[in-house]
């Protein structure tokens, strides 16, 4: 069951990633808009950090201190 929640998370973490990527080209269509892609990507990266990174490590904490 454990692995089908990492299994389920690097799914999440790859579709959060392609929205990311999808809205960068959706903003740069035609134009060079180099401050909202910035945007763009670090809110990407914070989800990314905060919705699948810190459950995966606390779960790896969680099982290594059993």
């Amino acid at each position: 069951m454990k692995k089908n929640k990492s299994g389920i998370r690097m799914i999440i973490s790859a579709v959060i990633w392609g929205i990311v990527l999808i809205a960068c080209t959706m903003v740069l269509k035609g134009t060079p808009y180099k401050e909202k892609i910035n945007y763009i990507l670090t809110v990407g990266i914070l989800f990314h950090l905060i919705f699948i990174w810190a459950p995966i490590g606390k779960e790896t904490r969680k099982n290594n201190s059993l």
